[in-house]
């Protein structure tokens, strides 16, 4: 007995055997606890937020992720914080974790904390994206303006032109003391023990991966080189600081390179990237008209098909997984009122769905996005300071994309395809 405690002793001490309950790429798909993992997971950028906002805050939290468990969806892709205070910014995330350069809200930190030990309790992952290539959390831009660039230009702007908005978070790829503060962010994370659960970040399963950014681009043809050698440095540098964790890109694709196929490849060929992202935006990319939802649904579900088959093929290519993080499509009609149907969005989203079947390298899914508990505000189309955080950033139409925990037609859509995936 007492040679089996010594044997038992060692075993646990050995990190493979103590970090069990950690994500895994094998090849073309991902493990967990030695059995394949594929899941349909949400995007929840805002679950870090809800702990910093009182007992409400809390609440709200527990129960949502608890409905969310419920449903069987235990996959979160989270933001790790936002970047700036708002200067008159009233669409920008107001609760920001690093304050200024190099300095960091202990409150804001703490709520992510929070998640991370209720996700814990519930057995359920984490994707945190360290950054933001918009405006509406600092992100890139916010970098800019701390070294001294002019002001960003803001979507809401009346001389809002967006070509100028690409040139302007382009200059981020060559300014030096914009990317040095960047990985000052990324060491002050990774150095991070949670305060209530008492575990380094780096030896927390609740997290499955962390993301560079969320939706990097070059945002022009003549930054990419410098783009890509910055992607290549930030994800040596995650690696290099974690062995525990999966990286990834958070890319939306060829979509965010003028559809250049080579640039994507590249960017996910690099060895420290464990496996490829890709975001589908139907209405953003002009695939429909106006509110004809209906309408162009067969060139919606054509398109979003084929742009999916097209990044198959470079993961195949490559051999890595696929993750499709990001989608999603208006209630039908664009009414935000839970009211309005979600037909249309549940066909589309039945549809990406089933391309698991035929693509067994596609290794999960974070629909856009969890709206919880939350409900647009009646008369009111954009968020106020004081509303409660969903699905949509404070720039876009609330409950545009949310899928809210009211939505039982899409959540019986998840649940049938979950089903399949078991």
């Amino acid at each position: 007995m007492k040679h089996f405690l010594l044997f038992l002793f060692f075993l646990l001490a050995l990190p493979g055997f103590s970090q069990s309950g950690f994500v895994r790429r094998q090849g073309t798909g991902f493990t967990l606890q030695g059995k394949p993992y594929r899941y349909i997971g949400v995007n929840y950028w805002y679950g870090g937020l809800l702990a910093t906002q009182g007992k409400a805050g809390k609440a709200r939290l527990i129960k949502e992720l608890d409905f969310l468990k419920k449903q069987g969806v235990t996959n979160l892709r989270v933001m790790v914080g936002a970047e700036g205070l708002n200067h008159g910014y009233k669409y920008r995330v107001p609760q920001p974790l690093q304050t200024e350069p190099g300095k960091f809200d202990e409150n804001m930190a703490v709520g992510l904390d929070y998640l991370l030990a209720e996700l814990d309790k519930r057995n359920m992952k984490a994707v945190l994206h360290f950054t933001n290539t918009w405006e509406w959390s600092g992100g890139l831009t916010q970098y800019l303006e701390w070294n001294g660039y002019p002001a960003t230009p803001l979507p809401k702007d009346p001389d809002f032109v967006w070509n100028k908005f690409q040139e302007y978070v382009a200059q981020f790829f060559t300014c030096e003391p914009c990317k040095q503060q960047v990985d000052t962010y990324i060491r002050y994370v990774l150095a991070r023990t949670n305060t209530i659960t008492k575990k380094p970040y780096l030896q927390d399963p609740a997290i499955m991966a962390w993301e560079i950014m969320n939706e990097p681009r070059p945002m022009t043809l003549a930054a990419t080189p410098a783009f890509e050698n910055w992607m290549r440095h930030t994800s040596a540098l995650i690696k290099s600081l974690d062995k525990s964790h999966l990286v990834t890109t958070g890319s939306e694709g060829d979509a965010a390179s003028d559809r250049k196929m080579d640039v994507f490849e590249r960017v996910h060929s690099d060895p420290n990237i464990d496996y490829l992202t890709i975001h589908i935006w139907p209405k953003n990319w002009g695939w429909f008209r106006d509110t004809a939802t209906a309408k162009g649904m067969p060139v919606v579900i054509a398109k979003a098909k084929a742009y999916v088959d097209s990044h198959v093929a470079v993961a195949q290519k490559l051999g890595k997984p696929l993750v499709i993080e990001e989608f999603g499509l208006p209630r039908d009609g664009q009414v935000f009122t839970l009211s309005s149907s979600t037909k249309m969005r549940d066909e589309y989203f039945a549809a990406l769905f089933g391309m698991m079947k035929d693509h067994p390298i596609i290794a999960g899914y974070n629909f856009w996005a969890f709206g919880g508990t939350a409900r647009p505000v009646p008369g009111q189309v954009f968020w106020k300071k004081g509303d409660a955080y969903m699905g949509d950033p404070g720039g876009e139409e609330q409950g545009l994309n949310s899928v809210f925990d009211a939505d039982k037609s899409t959540w019986a859509v998840i649940g049938k395809c979950l089903k399949t995936i078991k």
